[in-house]
């Protein structure tokens, strides 16, 4: 598959509702022979749009190479892997490249925000990939800010602005496309309690109101308590998949004054 071209979906059999998200027999594999390592050893997954799944296990469990393959950053050793019914494992790079601009939006624990940039640019950028026009894109940008409770901080740079409200600039960032899938990497990371427990509402916000399927990797059990599913991972392979019946519930969301 070129750059350019849009993937086809994979065929769905007659009165099947085909998830958002399926993995079968997923494996991933680094190195040869006998120093090969096996990150993922046959994952079975399914996730539906507009779930909030947080996938959480040790280190070396496997859960942040099962991130990386679901955001469409590597592909499977062997296995399948379906987004919106196109079958991900069988793209190139650019094939990959192509469906994280049009599906998927990241969200990362150092923020990833470029340094001398201000809050509304470091917004655009994905839009600029796009080859939105200006106006639209300043427009876009200025709204995901407010969204996330921003309005007024669009001219800050990072280094002008706190720890929560600079991941509050990267969830704008992410949402700003309009994606499919949010998938964020231990996004409370870097973040004390009060701002952990901001950013969690904010992305509960998000799911419920706009529907936005969140992906998440946790260690932590309180932050993975706003999820409605929780994947545990070992050893390569998924642990448990259990749901939560109590998520955490959104409070209102905080003003940016006090997003730091």
């Amino acid at each position: 598959m070129s750059a350019g071209t849009a993937p086809g979906p994979a065929p769905v059999a007659q009165g099947e509702v085909q998830p958002l998200i399926r993995l079968r027999g997923v494996t991933k594999v680094y190195g040869e022979g006998a120093t090969a390592f096996h990150a993922l050893k046959g994952i079975d997954l399914d996730i539906r749009a507009g779930e909030f799944v947080a996938i959480m296990g040790p280190s070396g469990s496997g859960k942040s190479t099962a991130l990386n393959m679901l955001g469409c950053l590597d592909r499977p050793t062997a296995g399948e892997y379906l987004l919106q019914g196109i079958h991900v494992e069988t793209l190139d790079r650019d094939g990959r490249a192509l469906l994280r601009r049009r599906f998927l939006g990241f969200v990362f624990q150092g923020f990833n925000l470029l340094a001398r940039t201000s809050a509304q640019e470091n917004v655009e950028l994905p839009l600029i990939y796009r080859g939105m026009p200006a106006r639209e894109r300043h427009a876009a940008a200025a709204a995901a800010l407010t969204e996330v409770g921003l309005a007024g901080w669009e001219h800050h740079t990072p280094g002008e602005l706190s720890g929560g409200q600079q991941q509050r600039v990267a969830i704008a960032r992410a949402i700003v496309t309009q994606p499919a899938v949010l998938l964020a990497d231990e996004p409370t990371g870097n973040l004390d309690t009060a701002r952990s427990q901001e950013i969690m509402a904010l992305l509960a916000r998000l799911n419920a109101e706009r529907g936005i399927t969140i992906l998440m990797v946790t260690h932590e059990p309180d932050m993975a308590a706003w999820a409605h599913r929780m994947v545990h991972f070992r050893d390569g392979q998924i642990q448990s998949d259990t749901r939560n019946p109590q998520p955490t519930r959104v409070g209102a969301p905080a003003a940016a004054t006090e997003a730091g």
